[in-house]
């Protein structure tokens, strides 16, 4: 009986990750996917909107933006822009050795926009960095690692600037248990952090613009796949694990959410 999952040291990561110039010639595009797991796009240059599902975003100097694969986007820039961007593949989460590196970066999903009050020549000079070595014939996984680090760091300092140093705290505690013990229930949670529900949601939409049950969405979802696909686990089992209240309520949010029943989405894959 398989009930747990094999962790195991990967190869290159490098294959999946690309980090680049902004394209000038993508000034203006039509709403579109990527298939990709996330992609981060920071602005030295430019003026216009970014179009991310029903919402608009102002593009200025010296801004980042998030974008998820499931969301839609496009671009609408009225001057040359300059800035950078790096994509990044699902696998690269499970390639990275570096724990901080899979932590940050599924803090980052949850936000859609970071704004630096002035220039900053540290990020400037970290990009350059990593693009410079992404150039190389064989770029070292380990450098670039350890410079996309500090690069994170950088990028949540700027997202908890505007943001008491008790609620930054509170954030990150959530965000490290949810990667940490992924379960469908706000209430857990917030115990967990002596909030109420109500409050944690507050913190929540001020500084992520979702509510708590939409982001533990997107690490319960990922842990129940895992579990899908690469355990004996039962579907009653993993709802049992998830704190779901029973496999009716477990199947039916799975569905919602991903268009397929548990048992469909393990035939398909």
């Amino acid at each position: 009986m398989k009930d747990i999952i094999n962790t195991y040291d990967k190869a290159s990561l490098i294959d999946d990750i690309k980090i680049v110039p902004f394209d000038v010639s993508k000034r203006y595009t039509k709403p579109h996917r990527h298939n990709k797991y996330l992609e981060i796009i920071y602005f030295t240059k430019g003026e216009g909107f970014h179009h991310v599902d029903s919402i608009s975003y102002q593009i200025k100097p010296y801004i980042f933006f998030v974008v998820n694969r499931e969301e839609v986007h496009n671009w609408e820039i009225n001057t040359l822009p300059k800035g950078y961007v790096i994509i990044i593949k699902e696998r690269f989460l499970d390639k990275t050795l570096d724990k901080y590196i899979n932590i940050q970066l599924n803090k980052l999903r949850t936000l859609q926009k970071i704004e630096l009050p002035n220039k900053d020549a540290s990020i400037n000079a970290l990009f350059k960095v990593l693009c410079k070595e992404m150039e190389q014939p064989k770029p070292q996984a380990e450098f670039v690692e350890g410079v996309l680090k500090a690069l994170l760091v950088k990028m949540m300092n700027y997202s908890y600037e505007n943001t008491s140093n008790d609620n930054a705290g509170k954030i990150t505690g959530f965000m490290e248990l949810l990667i940490e013990k992924p379960r469908n229930n706000v209430a857990f949670y917030a115990n967990a952090l002596s909030l109420s529900s109500q409050n944690l949601n507050q913190l929540c939409r001020k500084q992520f613009n979702r509510t708590a049950s939409q982001i533990i969405a997107i690490e319960v979802l990922k842990e129940v796949k895992r579990l899908i696909l690469f355990t004996d686990n039962s579907i009653s089992e993993i709802a049992f694990k998830l704190d779901f209240k029973d496999v009716s309520h477990f199947v039916k949010y799975f569905k919602r959410h991903t268009g397929y029943t548990p048992l469909q989405f393990k035939k398909r894959h």
